[in-house]
């Protein structure tokens, strides 16, 4: 299942043409390319390598829609030097992008089956490319269930856009937050709070799931509870990556290196690693 792009080392040049603050320590970069048009394609799931000139680079997935080819977005949450960099940039400014890396969800293959995507925190990015896929094929797929917990309403990403997603009829949005302010009117509570009663056949489900470590262990339990496999369940391991190859060893997962392997792995797989805490 894993792509590369063709020279994986080659650094090519974007320039970013907008900038959102999403919450107080995350943006997101719209770029195209600085010297040419050219189409910049990849699948939901899958990351690049951004690099700050004259201070490093550091893996981002790909949040943007997969089926808009003129343009590259990533969310970057500045909690380091180089995505603080980053962040820190304007409109117009060159960054170095190399990529797109790693496997992707399995979206082909979830086709015929309904779908559930489990998110925690930041771990919108990475599936907000794999909701846009659907939603451009939604025909090909059964019951389609969100969910997604952060700490706070003020730490949602996308809110306009998830408004824009729970209006939506072929579509089961819901959200919670771990503590509610006045005012709050939705669920409160952790995520796997809300997958017990999500609508859903477990026995024909393709689960994606990503958030802190933490989160996805819970997750996945429920999960199971409910009746839906291991093999059924994906989940995104973006921790640790640094060259994005496999070269360094940063992200070794026992005999799996995260950036070259995945992120995106089916949970069988990897049960064995994933819940030994000290790896």
């Amino acid at each position: 299942m894993a792509i590369t792009a063709t020279e994986p080392m080659v650094t090519h040049r974007f320039k970013i043409q907008r900038i959102t603050r999403e919450t107080h320590d995350s943006h997101t970069l719209e770029l195209e390319p600085a010297v040419s048009k050219e189409k910049f394609s990849f699948r939901p799931g899958q990351f690049n390598m951004l690099y700050a000139y004259g201070i490093g680079e550091v893996p981002i997935s790909i949040s943007g829609d997969p089926t808009d080819n003129s343009k590259l977005v990533h969310t970057v949450r500045s909690i380091g030097t180089v995505s603080s960099a980053i962040c820190k940039l304007k409109k117009g400014s060159i960054i170095g992008v190399r990529g797109p890396l790693g496997t992707w969800w399995p979206l082909d293959e979830a086709k015929g089956n309904d779908v559930v995507i489990v998110i925690g925190g930041i771990g919108t990015a990475p599936l907000r490319g794999a909701i846009y896929y659907i939603l451009a094929h939604r025909e090909s797929y059964g019951q389609v269930v969100v969910l997604y917990g952060a700490r706070s309403p003020k730490e949602f990403l996308f809110p306009k856009l998830f408004e824009q997603w729970r209006g939506r009829f072929d579509l089961d949005v819901h959200l919670t937050v771990d503590t509610a302010p006045s005012g709050w009117r939705g669920n409160v509570g952790l995520v796997t709070s809300l997958i017990p009663r999500a609508s859903f056949d477990p026995y024909h489900t393709t689960a994606l799931v990503c958030g802190p470590e933490v989160m996805m262990r819970f997750t996945i339990q429920e999960l199971n509870k409910r009746g839906v496999e291991n093999s059924d369940i994906y989940v995104s391991m973006e921790r640790n990556m640094k060259c994005g190859i496999g070269h360094c060893g940063h992200c070794q997962l026992g005999p799996f290196f995260i950036c070259k392997d995945g992120p995106v792995f089916k949970f069988s797989e990897i049960k064995q690693f994933f819940e030994k805490r000290e790896i």
